[in-house]
């Protein structure tokens, strides 16, 4: 046996009896091991202990936005941990990292938001719009809003309040019980929110949370007109709206954030991912000056809300040096750029081949569907793309079969050719078996 196969026998053995995967099936990992164990990073690839290289066609989970292998990243990270790794942000203590990237996200964010409650992540980012939108509301004399209403198939992350906000049932169902006051209505209809707002009493909804994309759902993009008649509707009735940009921030859509392309501002702003690349745990909330303003106004004691990371220097360095990277080397428009070959690549598949019901992307987020009346196919489309060298996603969900997409945003016109390509051969080879 090889140093190759004996390292990759040794690590799976220790994978299958001492790691519990996220978002992952236990049973396939027991009996198979694990996919990949990747060991390096550079630009659009992975390679793992095999010596297998692959394209990311996913940005790992939708955020290494500025590719593998940025030493700056490192560097940066290094740096700042040799000065100061950690301190509290509780009690008002501060940090210049934590300062800087919180005005930092008020300069480049939509509309007036302007103050920043730092995560580590996504659910937690969520998590903390909720409960700080109902917090909200009894500082302004309204504790009865507290209903949070979502769309179906959206995803907000897996924290209690996050997967009770979820519009996809599985995530739901995986647990007995929910977080109570989440409502959710029909994913693309703003009429359908108008309603679902009526039929509850609007002094009862302290928010409406939305992705300006669908991801995790399958990457459903909103129809013209849509969030601007959301936001009339949120206005209208004294509602917060919420925008969970986690997948969509930081150029992924060929904008800074997905909201910029519907001339819409949000109330509230959850982030996550693509602020550091996924170089280090982070995320947040934003908040408009005028929910800024009430807050420090109207609220007296101390806000009993706040995680030990919240702040964390090292992080907010390596986000700071993140968002420079996106801006210096026009990584937002190498993502409109990229995006648009992108969907050439996927209308060329799509008039190829059969099964291949609908495409869409706008920037570097983007979707195949297949037709589902021939059965569910994505999942073994996503299975043969690996063995070619091209990881993607399946969403399977309510009866979807669709593969999504989120290639890093250094990505090149050869890179997504090849992309492209071995998409094509794994539907090709799908197909035959059908």
């Amino acid at each position: 046996m090889s140093k190759t196969a004996a390292l990759y026998q040794e690590l799976a053995e220790l994978d299958k009896n001492h790691f519990l995967h996220p978002t992952s099936p236990i049973q396939q990992q027991q009996e198979q091991g694990p996919a990949f164990i990747f060991k390096k990073g550079e630009g659009v690839y992975l390679e793992d202990v095999r010596g297998n290289r692959v394209i990311d066609g996913m940005s790992s989970l939708w955020n290494v936005n500025v590719g593998h292998g940025r030493t700056e990243l490192g560097q940066a990270a290094m740096e700042q941990m040799s000065q100061l790794a950690f301190s509290s942000c509780f009690a008002t203590f501060s940090n210049e990292p934590a300062i800087r990237l919180a005005a930092k996200i008020a300069e480049i964010t939509p509309g007036d938001l302007s103050a920043t409650f730092f995560t580590s992540g996504g659910s937690e980012a969520n998590d903390t719009a909720y409960k700080l939108a109902r917090h909200y509301w009894i500082l302004k004399g309204q504790p009865s809003k507290k209903k949070i209403i979502s769309r179906k198939k959206s995803y907000h992350g897996v924290a209690m309040g996050a997967t009770s906000a979820t519009g996809l049932k599985p995530f739901r169902d995986f647990t007995n019980s929910l977080a109570p006051d989440f409502y959710y209505t029909e994913n693309l209809s703003a009429e359908a929110l108008r309603e679902t707002i009526e039929a509850e009493g609007p002094e009862t909804i302290a928010a409406f949370v939305a992705e300006p994309i669908q991801g995790a759902g399958g990457v459903h993009i909103a129809p013209d007109g849509y969030f601007q008649e959301v936001r009339k509707i949120c206005s209208e009735f004294d509602i917060l709206f919420i925008t969970d940009e986690v997948i969509t921030g930081f150029g992924r859509t060929g904008k800074m954030f997905g909201m910029e392309h519907y001339g819409v501002a949000p109330d509230m702003m959850c982030f996550a991912k693509g602020v550091t690349s996924g170089y280090a745990q982070l995320g947040g909330v934003v908040f408009s000056k005028a929910m800024f303003e009430d807050f420090k106004e109207l609220s007296a004691g101390t806000l009993l809300h706040g995680y030990t990371y919240s702040g964390h220097p090292m992080a907010c360095a390596v986000g700071l040096k993140n968002i420079e990277i996106i801006e210096n080397e026009n990584l937002i428009e190498n993502s409109r750029k990229m995006g648009e070959e992108l969907l050439k690549g996927f209308k060329w598949i799509q008039g190829e081949r059969e099964l291949v019901s609908e495409v869409r992307a706008l920037g570097l987020i983007g979707a195949v569907e297949l037709k589902s009346d021939k059965g569910q196919f994505a999942p073994a489309v996503v299975a043969e793309a690996a063995k070619r060298g091209l990881i993607c996603r399946s969403v399977i969900f309510d009866g979807m079969d669709i593969l999504v997409f989120a290639p890093p945003l250094t990505i090149n016109k050869q890179e997504i050719n090849s992309l492209a390509e071995i998409l094509y051969d794994s539907i090709f080879s799908v197909e035959k078996r059908i």
